[in-house]
């Protein structure tokens, strides 16, 4: 079966589509929603956390943490600070894989080497919360909040090292403002949803002309970098195959003889 590229305008029709379809719990679709927007991070952070006085200063969207410079590199759907200085990191994680421990356990870590600085003592650290909210309740015990605490096994003690880890339940549907909150994170329409701050942002990127532009573009730039990302695959696979030469391997990939160049460079591969 031949398949024919897409139209620009059939493109645009299906990322409307897309674009209907999209929820909170959808983590490109929440970064937008989170994008410089404090009051609706401090909500949301004040209902899961329990804190009624936390108050959020500062808040970014993919935030690529500047220092893990030659290890595994991640990117934080939003990071927010607060008054005190306490830092939250929100995911989303639909996949229960992605919400491993150890990813966990990494994301404090790397936020401590971002936020520590030369000649600082350890005692400056913030305290940080990681805070992954899953699409099924990974835990299978109901609960609409797993908090996750270090103690000290023999005392009984908390370790009181700064270090918290919450696990949201995304599919938790009990009666209190988590519970909405859950149930407005699996809505697609915003006139479903409980709270109007999330509804109004919503609103905006499925309904605004410019807000509805913005999430189109967001989601042809994605588009074109999975394409190049399945380009660079197929280059590296015919690289190592060594079966072609430069010119052969451009074509089939779509991308420049430069660029193929490049590709076997960074990965020490002599081509013919």
């Amino acid at each position: 079966m031949i398949v024919h590229p897409k139209t620009k305008e059939q493109q645009h029709e299906e990322n409307l589509k897309t674009l209907r379809a999209l929820r909170p719990m959808d983590d490109d679709f929440m970064r937008e929603l989170f994008r410089n927007n404090l009051p609706l991070a401090q909500m949301v952070l004040r209902i899961i956390t329990g804190m009624e006085d936390l108050v959020i200063i500062s808040e970014e969207t993919q935030y690529d943490l500047k220092r893990l410079m030659g290890v595994r590199s991640i990117c934080l759907d939003v990071i927010g600070k607060d008054i005190k200085g306490r830092l939250f990191n929100l995911e989303i994680q639909r996949d229960d894989d992605g919400a491993d421990p150890y990813r966990a356990r990494f994301h404090s870590a790397a936020i401590d080497v971002e936020n520590l600085n030369k000649n600082q003592k350890f005692g400056e650290l913030p305290d940080t919360y990681v805070i992954f909210i899953t699409e099924n309740d990974i835990f299978g015990r109901g609960e609409a909040i797993y908090p996750i605490e270090r103690i000290n096994t023999v005392t009984g003690e908390p370790f009181s090292d700064g270090e918290h880890i919450i696990y949201v339940n995304g599919a938790y549907e009990g009666d209190s403002e988590i519970g909405w909150l859950m149930h407005d994170f699996r809505c697609s329409n915003a006139d479903d949803m409980h709270f109007e701050l999330l509804a109004e942002r919503t609103r905006y990127y499925k309904e605004d002309p410019k807000g509805v532009s913005n999430m189109c573009k967001l989601m042809e730039d994605r588009v074109k970098e999975e394409a190049a990302i399945k380009a660079y695959q197929i280059a590296l696979k015919l690289l190592i195959m060594g079966k072609l030469n430069i010119d052969d391997i451009s074509e089939a990939s779509g991308l420049t003889i430069e660029e193929v160049k490049e590709i076997a460079k960074e990965n020490n591969i002599v081509t013919v």
